[in-house]
This record gives C-alpha cells, structure tokens and sequence, in this order.
C-alpha cells in the first residue's frame, strides 16, 4: 500500500506520508540505543518518502513535521505505547498462515456472533477469544465479528473511536496475535468478519489536522465536526487511505468481511461515491474466488447498496444490519416508546412482517423521531439474505442509559418467540456475545480518554439522554454510568462460569437446537431465493403470518401471536411443523389456535399455481 512503513525484501524499510501541508518531514528511528532522524524526499502531490536500512522489522519511529513536532505513522501497523506513542516497524509477511485453502464461506451460511475482544473473556485479547472459538463452534454460528480494533486511546474502549486505523490494539495483543485468532478461525471453518469506521476518527491522537487538514472537509459537518474529505479539493489520496485499508485487513489478515459502521454520516457528493468504490475496489482484488462479504450499517436504509447483479450476486454490499426488525422486536417485548422507539409503537406487528419479508420497515415512510422527515428507499425487490436480523447487539444494549440486555426486560417467553422468528427465519441472524446463555450482565458505554476529554465525555453521555421522558430532570441523568469509571467497563466482561448455571443452559440448549435446525432445514435452501416469492399478513392487532418460496421449491411459514391471550383462527397441518415454542402436540388434527407468545413454523411443498 502506498501509506505507512514496508518492509523490503533484504532492502531496509520504506517510509511514506502524504503531508500536503507540510514544508519539511523526516523520519525519527530509534532500535536499542541508536537514534537517527533521516530527512524524507518531498514528492508529488503532498508526499514524503525514503527509504533507509538503518531501520529494521521493531524499529520504533515517529514523523518530524517542520521539525517542529514528532507524530505517529496515521497508518501504523502497530502502536506499542498507544496513541501518543512512536509507531513500530511490522513485516506484513511474517505470519505463516495454516488457511491456505480457505476460501471463505456463502453468504447464505452466515449466522454472526458479535463480540467485544475487551469484554468477551477476562484475558480481554485476542488469546482469549481464541480459547473461545470451539464454544462457537458448538453453539452453531458460523462467522464471529469483532468490534472496531484499530489503535484506540486509553485502556478501554467500545473501538469506534480509533485514531490508528491499520494497527490492532496493543491492549489486545500484537498483530501476530490477531493473525493467530483468524488462522484458528478458519481452521474451524468459522468466517471472521471486522467492524471498521470509516465517518470519523477518534477524538484523542489525532495528527492529521496539523500536516494534512485536507483529510476533512468543511463543505459537511457531522456529529463529530468537519467530515472526511470524500468529495472536496485533494480528497484523492484521502479516498486511497480508506480503500487501501479495507484491502489491508482482507489481504494482510485475511479477514473474511468488514462491516462499516453509520455510513449514513459519510458525505459524498461525488459519482461514484466512496462506498460504491471501495466496493468495486474490493471486487476487482478478490476475483479470484475468495469469498468477501462486506456488510453497512445504514440509518437512511439506502436499499441501492444492496442490490443483485443478473446472477444474483451483490453488487455492491451483501448486507445491511436491519435496525427496523430489532426496533418492532423491541417494542412488542418491552412495550417502549421512547427515543427512536416512537416510529414502531403504533403498529409494530405490522412493520415487523415487513421487515421479515421485504427487508426495512421504513421504505420512504415518515419517520416522526425525525421530525417527520422520509426514511429509506423501496426494498421489496431485494432477498431477506440483504437484511442482518438481531434481537440484541453493542448499539441496541449499550445505547441504553443503563446498558440492560433484553433478558432485564422481557419474559422468557417473549424472548423465545423472539428469537425463534429470527433464527430460523431466511434472513442472516446477529447474536451479541453472552445473548446465547441467556447473558444478564449489562453492556454499558465505556471508554478511558485523557484528562482534556473526560468530563466532556462524561457530560455528553449524559446530555444524550435528555430527550427520554425518563431522564428529563438532571438528577435522573446523573444516576447514568460514568462511562470513564473502570467499574463501568467491569460489568461488562462476561462471567463465563454463568453458562453452568441452571437458568442459563436452558438458554444455551434452545439457542443450539435452532441454530442446528437452520443448518439442517434453512440454509440448504437459500441459495436461489432471489426473485423468489414472499409476502406477510396481519390476521389479528397481535397476529403475523408470514411466508417465503425458497430456493428448492419449498415453502417456509411462519405463524405467530404476540399476544398474553391465545390466538384462535389457525389451520396449520401438524405434519408441515418444523418448530413450535410451546409443548403441545398435534400428531393427527390440524392446528386451530397459538397459545400466547408463541410461534411455530412450517416447512412444506410449494403450492402449485
């Protein structure tokens, strides 16, 4: 890539940086007692370079700007001493990587675990979620997703504030150690797919103002100030930055798909647009059969990144996380109205139906959480596989004041039904780390800047929820975790022992036995559903069925009553059944009712026209 420091095959190491509004930059080194600084050649359009063989793979080293301040590598492959620190040379190709031929997975198979590397285990490394790997096997899911691990500052932190978007964590381990995890992975035919944030960068260790302003853009602003620069004056090399470093982690870790968070808060004006790019630049560098999955977080549910080309293939992204399907689930169990649950506490039987059939609830509705402005694009032409379903993950549990999961604020039997919709439904399913045991630890928000941004921060947090009728007075927000309190990050590393619990391998067996019917039942039959048929309807306020024509002909139904009264009026043949909730069997009479919170599916031959 042409960023950073490489390593030369017997010829020292090259050092590159794009500095348009530098005079000068030199090169910093330090290896053992030996300190040099080496003047670095301007070149065109703003770049410096050099390459020198006094500097070797664990040099440690820093850019002179002007020779008046020393910053770190903006694409450093590793920062031992955190975001201040000096950068450190890393070969790219020291790792012997065990996956030769892997080639990834379908689309189709994936069932995802998102995980925190901090939180998911009490090592909170890479080793540590390695260990874990034969657990996920068993659980049934088939990828693991990990939350954003480039170079955040502090101890602690969700990830999406990284500063050092080529360098894994030093808190998680070295990069060899990322490697080791993705090679065990694969070895276990588990995909690994990275969350990586490509709207902003993190508030703390953030050089590129001082030598490269042009990397932002005051033609648009976002939450975080002015934008990336996609689409003004020398955006160019801004654009390489971040396709090259989504080249990078597929092609230096081998990592199998990134999910990009809120790119609704990327703006570019530009034809093709920075997501349209990076994907055809992905296409192009992995058209030799490797399979790639690249997946968006989206709130303005722009279904034109999704769609299929003439062989129903995406053209551009595979997926989008469907934020709607989490939200009517939500409402319906917990019965919330606040903040964003406003848009589905009307008819949300209604809009999930939409959701499981043809992908967003919002298809260039009115959203009255956004003051009544119009949300999302027409979907209905796109496969459920276009469509990540969750009941719970980071956002929906740690965007809460308190961090509560789903398990604190519904019934067993709500949840169930919950999550037999979702894990046998045709699309993707999401599950957020400990969700599979029944998990009620909270997820709170938690970070550990420095001094300048802690109270801020901390205020902010707070600020957030002052729009929730329950944290309208002051003295209600301040009872809000301290997302700067290392207590506050504690609650949230997983107590595995938990999983030996009674109550929660109850949890842990149901999970199991529907991820197993979705391999053997559902999968197998997703592999032509483009273009196939689907539609819902509402029988009753609390009542949804459901249907979709698979890929071998077979229709999957879906029956259910959100309800605490049963629901009567059914006629389900007890032989199509491929899963009920509740206990009753109907070996011989057709099924007339569903009992409350319940759910069965069917499984059978597709009607003749």
């Amino acid at each position: 890539m042409p960023f950073g420091a490489e390593v030369l095959d017997g010829q020292g190491v090259r050092f590159q940086l794009w500095a348009p509004a530098a005079r000068t930059v030199d090169v910093c080194l330090t290896n053992g007692s030996l300190e040099k600084t080496i003047p670095m050649t301007a070149g065109m359009d703003g770049w410096f370079g050099i390459t020198t063989e006094l500097a070797q793979v664990g040099t440690y080293y820093r850019f002179s700007i002007n020779g008046e301040t020393q910053i770190p590598d903006p694409a450093s492959r590793f920062q031992p001493e955190d975001v201040h620190g000096p950068s450190e040379v890393i070969d790219a190709g020291s790792w012997h990587w065990q996956d030769a031929h892997w080639q990834g997975r379908p689309w189709e198979e994936a069932i995802i675990y998102e995980l925190h590397v901090g939180s998911f285990t009490p090592q909170g490394n890479f080793s540590g979620v390695l260990e874990k790997l034969d657990h996920l096997v068993n659980l049934g899911v088939t990828a693991i997703e990990l939350m954003p691990v480039a170079d955040f500052p502090g101890k602690r932190d969700w990830g999406y504030d990284g500063t050092y978007l080529f360098a894994p964590d030093c808190r998680y381990g070295r990069p060899d150690d990322l490697k080791a995890l993705i090679d065990a992975a694969h070895a276990r035919n588990l995909m690994v797919f990275l969350d990586v944030v490509y709207n902003h960068f993190g508030p703390e260790g953030n050089y590129l103002h001082q030598y490269a302003p042009q990397f932002f853009s005051a033609k648009h602003h976002t939450p975080w100030g002015a934008a990336i620069n996609f689409d003004d004056a020398q955006s160019y090399w801004v654009r390489q930055f971040y396709i090259h470093n989504a080249l990078y982690w597929l092609t230096e870790y081998h990592v199998d798909g990134l999910r990009l968070d809120a790119v609704h808060a990327i703006q570019d004006d530009s034809q093709p647009d920075i997501l349209t790019e990076l994907s055809q630049q992905v296409q192009k560098n992995f058209s030799n059969g490797r399979r790639i999955h690249l997946v968006l977080e989206n709130d303005h549910n722009a279904a034109r990144y999704l769609v299929r080309d003439a062989a129903n293939r995406p053209r551009f992204y595979a997926a989008q996380w469907n934020d709607d399907i989490h939200h009517s689930l939500h409402v319906l169990l917990s019965s919330e109205s606040g903040g964003y649950y406003m848009d589905y506490s009307q008819n949300p039987v209604h809009q999930l139906g939409r959701c499981l059939t043809e992908g967003f609830a919002y298809q260039g509705d009115l959203s009255v959480y956004r003051d009544n402005q119009s949300r999302g694009e027409t979907s209905g032409h796109l496969p459920p596989t276009a469509f990540v379903s969750f009941l719970q993950n980071h956002d929906q549990i740690g965007n809460r004041a308190f961090g509560e999961r789903i398990q604190s604020l519904a019934k067993p039997a709500q949840i169930h039904a919950a999550m037999a919709i979702l894990l046998l439904a045709p699309s993707p399913p999401l599950l957020f780390m400990g969700e599979e045991w029944g998990c009620r630890q909270p997820f709170p928000f938690f970070c550990d800047f420095g001094p300048d941004l802690a109270n801020l921060v901390i205020a902010g947090r707070r600020e957030e929820f002052a729009r929730f009728p329950e944290f309208s007075n002051p003295a209600d927000r301040e009872r809000i975790p301290n997302p700067m309190d290392a207590q506050t990050f504690r609650q949230a590393v997983l107590n595995w022992e938990d999983c030996n619990h009674p109550d929660h391998v109850y949890w842990l067996v149901l999970y199991r036995k529907l991820l197993a019917l979705r391999h053997r039942d559902i999968i197998p039959r997703l592999y032509n559903i483009v273009g196939r048929e689907k539609g819902f309807s509402q029988p009753d306020t609390h009542a949804l069925t459901a249907y979709w024509d698979l890929g071998d002909n077979a229709r999957l139904s879906l029956f259910a009553n959100f309800d605490d009264k049963p629901f009567s009026g059914c006629n389900i043949s007890p032989h199509a059944v491929l899963y009920a909730t509740h206990a009753d069997k109907h070996e011989h009479a057709n099924i007339e009712f569903l009992p409350s919170w319940s759910v069965i599916w069917t499984l059978s031959e597709r009607p003749e026209p």
